[in-house]
């Protein structure tokens, strides 16, 4: 187990986070390599494109409903187990997608694979956390942000590949065996529960919380991808699950905030500025990162002619330099702070947007692919800092929690970037108006980031220094 007071990445520690990190590129993967494969897949179960596509769309709404469960459980069941869990459901519905015989029972078992993956996404936060403690939340926060970066667009790339070679059940099987890899590794180097302490109390599933705030924001979701699928936030299809969740996560917020509740996510965590803050932006940022990642390919093929693989390289920059920056920007931040790190990070976003904003067909394609490097490499100074300063700012308690919150927003935040670029490009004149519009919005988004980033605890703060997260810790 990692020793509590070094402040060093010792071996077993740098194993813990090699296996927590491979299992977290398991949901990642899955839901960007299947998007590129939608076309093939209808036409492999002889289904509507509208059809086949709820296999990524219910994939994602079960990972969002099943998120605050794991908040729950981790509690209840400690880390290594539901780690463990989720796994195993992970690949039993990974392999048994890879054999599905029609579209019905294609999109129950990618269902089934949300579940699985909405297990695991949240507890490599919740675990990366408890194993480094706050001394070194900002580099493991790093580290994990490589693979925010690099799963958005590897995923595709990686898909295009394996169906160019092989069938499409290997998509699914390929995640069967790093599940099974990422399974046996984890029974050796993931540490026992520690005993429950005598009188500690279990906590109590929240039923009626979980039964309001999973479906809560899974219909928001589904709202955002209803909007982009229609291109119109005032279709019925948008309105009624914007309704519902709305009403759903209102009802939650009243019972939470009654006094005396025990509540599946507290709200009162909003309370805390700087948790509040870091939570807004890694939204925000969530919008950034997916609606460049939709419109920036549409540029490249329809201004430039490039076939779709093409246009998927000449995205990989963004997370190219994410995965260089992260690490870095976390390991800075553990020895000044977020705040200064993040407002830098945020002040490059806005500047490469706004330049954006100026391309045409014209342009060489030398400047959009640096412009995109240098955004990635600045997302990485406002994400890895932001994400670590979570850690720091909350007690022990509380971890799991804003782990939920964190993943649920950024996760909202993607569809809401997406569901905006459909819109704007359906009520754009020509591809290059349309991706001037959205790179104009993306820059109202940036603004509110970098006005959020005053909050975030900087150096010396309180937030910052406390002992809030036991260090070597992996589950309560």
């Amino acid at each position: 187990m990692p020793s509590p007071g070094n402040d060093r990445f010792d071996a077993p520690l740098l194993r813990i986070i090699g296996v927590i990190l491979l299992g977290g590129v398991l949901g990642l993967l899955s839901s960007t390599m299947v998007a590129v494969g939608l076309d093939l897949l209808a036409v492999e179960f002889n289904a509507s494109l509208a059809t086949i596509g709820w296999a990524s769309t219910g994939f994602l709404l079960a990972v969002t409903i099943a998120i605050p469960f794991t908040t729950w459980a981790v509690d209840r069941f400690g880390g290594r187990r539901m780690w463990l869990i989720g796994l195993a459901l992970f690949a039993a519905a990974s392999l048994a997608a890879g054999f599905a015989w029609n579209a019905g029972i294609f999109i129950a078992f990618r269902i089934l694979q949300g579940f699985g993956a909405g297990i695991l996404d949240p507890l490599v936060l919740i675990l990366l956390a408890r194993a480094a403690g706050p001394a070194r939340a900002g580099r493991v926060m790093g580290l994990m942000g490589v693979v925010l970066s690099l799963g958005p667009v590897v995923g595709p790339i990686f898909g295009g590949a394996v169906l160019d070679r092989l069938d499409w059940p290997w998509m699914f099987h390929l995640s069967v065996l790093i599940a099974a890899v990422v399974f046996v590794m984890s029974l050796s180097v993931l540490p026992a529960e520690p005993p429950r302490e005598a009188g500690q109390r279990r906590p109590r599933l929240d039923v009626i919380g979980l039964a309001l705030i999973g479906p809560g924001v899974a219909a928001l979701m589904l709202a955002a991808s209803q909007a982009a699928e229609h291109a119109a936030f005032t279709v019925w299809q948008t309105l009624l699950p914007l309704a519902a969740g709305a009403v759903l996560l209102a009802v939650y917020a009243i019972r939470a905030l009654r006094p005396g509740s025990d509540p599946l996510i507290d709200l009162r965590m909003f309370a805390n500025p700087g948790f509040s803050a870091g939570v807004t932006i890694m939204g925000l940022t969530g919008v950034v990162m997916y609606a460049s990642l939709i419109v920036l390919p549409l540029y490249y093929q329809q201004a430039h002619g490039s076939t779709v693989l093409a246009a998927g390289l000449l995205v990989a920059p963004f997370g190219l330099g994410g995965t260089i920056s992260m690490p870095l920007a976390g390991w800075i931040s553990d020895r000044i702070g977020s705040r200064v790190l993040a407002r830098t990070g945020a002040i490059g976003l806005l500047a490469c947007v706004l330049g954006l904003t100026r391309i045409d067909t014209d342009t060489p394609l030398a400047w959009s692919v640096g412009a995109t490097l240098v955004m990635g490499l600045a997302s990485g100074f406002v994400s890895a800092p932001t994400m670590g300063s979570l850690y720091r700012t909350l007690p022990a308690s509380q971890v799991a929690q804003g782990s939920s919150v964190l993943y649920m927003l950024n996760q909202l935040g993607g569809s809401i970037g997406v569901a905006v670029v459909a819109l704007i490009l359906s009520i754009a004149t020509d591809t290059l108006d349309g991706l001037h519009a959205v790179y104009w919005f993306l820059a109202a988004v940036l603004a509110t980031v970098l006005a959020a980033t005053w909050f975030l605890p900087g150096n010396g703060s309180p937030s910052d220094t406390g002992p809030r997260v036991k260090s070597g810790v992996v589950a309560s």
